[in-house]
């Protein structure tokens, strides 16, 4: 009986595996990049639906050679990805048992280009509509998606290899020259030297300003009980600069600080601000980067997040909570601005909702081709979703959204007044400010103006002067360039897009070309080095508008007014001469290392300070014959716990985590990843403990 058992058993399995496999056969494939996409899309398109993804790029040009024919109207020489053998494999054979394939990759240049390998990679009929795009990952958008399917882009395709195939030759180019004459491991190319380009003017400028000097004289009056400050102006109507002490000093000896002063002009505004667009790539960067201290990798990781889908549970599941996130363009479709509408409507009334959003000034070149970076659902407010996002999801989502929904409410009113207080021709100026209507401020505090309130003033009416205080200042020259600030520049300069400013900010510092000093970039000597050499043997590659005119011209194969051949012949030839012009005339240059001010405990020769690839270390300046290092570690003025012998010093792991160990190591094996504290520290600490452990214990107890 059991033998018939366990044969019934058998048989029951092999006809369900073929069910299976029918069932498989008869389902429509859909080819996503990430598995977090495809997980929030299969959800959205049923069970007639197969979705699996690619795990991004699955052909790319090869990494040990050129790949491109410069003989052959630069055919590229594409081959699959190495390790995505496996990813492939199980493509096609999803691909050969479906009823249909679509290929739903981004909506951009990359997208189409991922879309159509693809295609290549699959065998799938060219002529066939198999291509579909959406800018946000919801149900209804999706499912609107697949019922109109269309062929791949060639012109975005060719767009996307047209920028590919220029980057490498670029790239692949000038790395030699620089492997000649610097040394191994060196690149350039069109964004990352410009960006670098950019760096180092501005440190230039920083080292040859000249400070002037300048003095302020701000002053403190009151009227009855009432203060406010005002700062001198000038005389009889005219501005006048204080350049020195003594004119500070001339300006005192013309007020009778005993007498009042007339207030002799009074003038009350209405000002109304408007409301920022929504967000594009760029100004989501730099905004993350300058209000959550954001590093535009980490940004465009987390957006990615956002847009792709998130677990909202309670029934919901996997939800894309925000549209594509490269984009250059502040337009909104209908659907979102009728649904802020109707939000803003009913959260704050009537009054606070614009009939229209606030149009932004598109960069010139912007590609326009999706949305703004707006919230799937207005209605899922950051609040709402907390508990189901992690604190830096939490934070871009809740800026993305209160940005959006800004951009479609009323203006802030203020009410303003300038004052002008008066004594013998002296006059001083104070300004103040109170919100009239908040406007778009509801959604979004953290562009509310500060109040800068003044008591109630008239012409005619007399103050006393409480205080002066003359102050010395210098002028200081151009900040270094933050992400925010360094995105801003390119992207005004017309040179990269969206999805090229993130990896180029990493590149120039994995390079070491420079360094991130208070989270401004300071150029380094081998980033000087490198980029003088770009910038007198290919000078066209560091040339900002040169740069933005093959921008330009990457847009314009987008849009079908060129071919792409053509460009990259016309950026090509005379790139090709000046390589060939640099391999013959350019000499080893020699970096010279920074003295580290002590000797090598090994053979006596002066230890120097190398770069490595986790950073700074000491070594020996008779490397090779002598191979000894050290690392350079920063003492933090506590002796080790453990040994009592050393001190406590700051290092860090290989992926840059700080953590805390014995200058005796490895004679003393103390380490922590948390900063000892001194023994009166840590009494005090223990004190403070104990006090809220007996707060929380006599709590529990009445409980």
């Amino acid at each position: 009986m059991a033998e018939k058992k366990t044969s019934k058993t058998t048989t029951r399995k092999k006809t369900t595996k073929k069910t299976t496999s029918r069932s498989a056969k008869n389902k429509k494939l859909v080819i996503v990049e990430s598995p977090s996409k495809a997980k929030t899309i299969e959800k959205y398109l049923g069970s007639t639906y197969q979705v699996v993804a690619s795990i991004g790029h699955v052909r790319d040009l090869p990494k040990s050679t050129l790949g491109v024919d410069v003989e052959q109207d630069y055919q590229p020489k594409y081959i699959n990805i190495r390790g995505k053998g496996p990813v492939i494999k199980d493509l096609k054979k999803a691909a050969k048992n479906a009823k249909q394939v679509y290929l739903a990759s981004d909506p951009d240049r990359e997208g189409e280009a991922i879309a159509w390998h693809l295609q290549y990679i699959l065998g799938l009929d060219p002529k066939k509509a198999n291509r579909v795009v959406f800018n946000e990952i919801t149900k209804d958008t999706v499912k609107s998606a697949f019922k109109e399917p269309r062929t791949i882009n060639q012109d975005l395709v060719d767009a996307q290899q047209a920028r590919r195939i220029i980057d490498r030759l670029v790239g692949y180019s000038i790395s030699p020259v620089l492997w000649k004459t610097v040394k191994r491991g060196l690149s350039a190319g069109r964004v990352q030297s410009v960006a670098l380009g950019l760096i180092i003017a501005r440190e230039k400028e920083i080292q040859a300003f000249q400070p002037e000097e300048y003095w302020t004289l701000d002053s403190e009056f009151k009227k009855g009980r009432a203060k406010f400050k005002a700062n001198f102006y000038g005389f009889d109507g005219k501005k006048q600069p204080l350049p020195d002490n003594a004119a500070v000093q001339g300006v005192m000896g013309q007020l009778d600080t005993k007498k009042p002063f007339e207030v002799s002009s009074v003038k009350a505004k209405e000002r109304k601000r408007q409301p920022q667009p929504p967000f594009t790539t760029s100004t989501m960067q730099q905004t993350a980067n300058t209000q959550l201290k954001f590093r535009t990798r980490k940004t465009m990781m987390t957006a990615q997040q956002l847009y792709e889908g998130i677990n909202l549970g309670r029934g919901l599941g996997q939800v894309g909570l925000i549209t594509y996130m490269r984009t250059d363009s502040t337009r909104l479709s209908a659907v979102a601005k009728n649904a802020a509408a109707q939000f803003i409507h009913n959260e704050w009334g009537e009054e606070y909702s614009s009939h229209k959003p606030v149009a932004g000034v598109p960069q010139e070149g912007a590609q326009d081709a999706h949305e703004a970076i707006r919230p799937t659902d207005v209605t899922k407010t950051p609040a709402s979703i907390k508990d189901k996002l992690t604190p830096d999801q939490f934070k871009l989502y809740s800026l993305i959204w209160s940005r959006f929904v800004a951009s479609l409410m009323t203006p802030e009113i203020l009410d303003t007044m300038a004052v002008t207080v008066e004594q013998n021709g002296v006059l001083f100026h104070a300004n103040g400010s109170k919100t009239k209507f908040p406007g778009f401020t509801k959604a979004y505090p953290a562009a509310k103006e500060k109040d800068n309130l003044l008591p109630d003033l008239a012409e005619g009416d007399r103050v006393d002067l409480s205080k002066t205080d003359p102050e010395q200042h210098f002028t200081m020259p151009p900040a270094r360039y933050s992400e925010a600030a360094l995105i801003k520049a390119l992207e005004e300069n017309g040179v990269g897009r969206p999805s090229t400013y993130a990896p180029t900010l990493d590149t120039i510092q994995r390079r070491n070309y420079v360094r991130v000093d208070a989270r401004k970039f300071v150029p380094t000597e081998l980033g000087e080095i490198v980029q003088n050499i770009v910038d007198d043997k290919f000078p066209d590659i560091t040339d900002t508008k040169f740069t933005a005119q093959v921008e330009h011209s990457l847009d314009d194969i987008e849009v079908g007014d060129k071919k792409w051949v053509p460009v990259v012949d016309e950026f090509y030839k005379p790139f090709a001469k000046e390589v060939a012009s640099a391999e013959e005339t350019l000499e080893k240059i020699t970096m010279h290392d920074e003295l580290a001010g002590m000797d090598c405990e090994v053979c006596g020769a002066p230890m120097v300070i190398k770069m490595g690839r986790y950073g700074k270390f000491y070594a020996c300046s008779r490397f090779p014959d002598c191979r000894n290092t050290k690392a350079i570690v920063q003492e933090i003025g506590i002796e080790c716990p453990k040994c009592h012998k050393g001190q406590v010093v700051e290092r860090k792991t290989k992926r840059g985590r700080k953590f805390y160990g014995c200058s005796r190591y490895p004679d003393c094996d103390f380490v922590s990843w948390e900063k000892p504290k001194a023994p009166g520290e840590e009494a005090s600490d223990d004190k403070a403990d104990k006090k809220k452990s007996t707060k929380k214990a006599t709590k529990k107890a009445k409980s």
